[in-house]
């Protein structure tokens, strides 16, 4: 897959949003495809947290989470499924700060085989309903 980006508008605060990114666990109450997140290490503004997600079949990953600022987190792989899987999420406030604009970024190289139409999936589909759903829970949580 390709690296992609999506941009999109908050209807909350930039702190709101970071509240929802920052909350590993919660993701599979509000991402399909995600079946278990697990902090097995955290430290200060640093987690290491395993994934499980189906998106064709079940596979599992462990990302590294670093906040780099109030409004900028970054992930990098440690193991798993993927040859690559880094990225991060940059917020900026609108609005006097009740709003957000934030931008998703991703590069992600598997380690197996997948077929071209299953990655053009991931990338023209899967990514904006993720991107979506964090907009959604962090708008649900204001």
């Amino acid at each position: 897959m390709p690296a992609a980006r999506k941009e999109i508008e908050i209807n909350a605060t930039p702190e709101q949003v970071m509240a929802v990114i920052s909350d590993f666990e919660s993701y599979p109450k509000f991402l399909p495809e995600m079946l278990e997140a697990e902090i097995i290490r955290q430290g200060e503004g640093t987690w290491d947290v395993r994934f499980a997600v189906k998106v064709v079949r079940r596979f599992g990953y462990t990302l590294r989470l670093v906040q780099e600022s109030p409004t900028r987190v970054r992930w990098t792989l440690v193991d798993g499924a993927f040859k690559v899987n880094e990225g991060g999420w940059d917020l900026t406030a609108l609005d006097d700060g009740a709003r957000t604009h934030a931008v998703y970024s991703i590069d992600l190289q598997v380690g197996m085989f997948v077929p071209g139409n299953i990655l053009r999936s991931l990338v023209e589909r899967s990514l904006p309903d993720t991107v979506e759903r964090f907009k959604a829970e962090a708008e649900r949580r204001s």
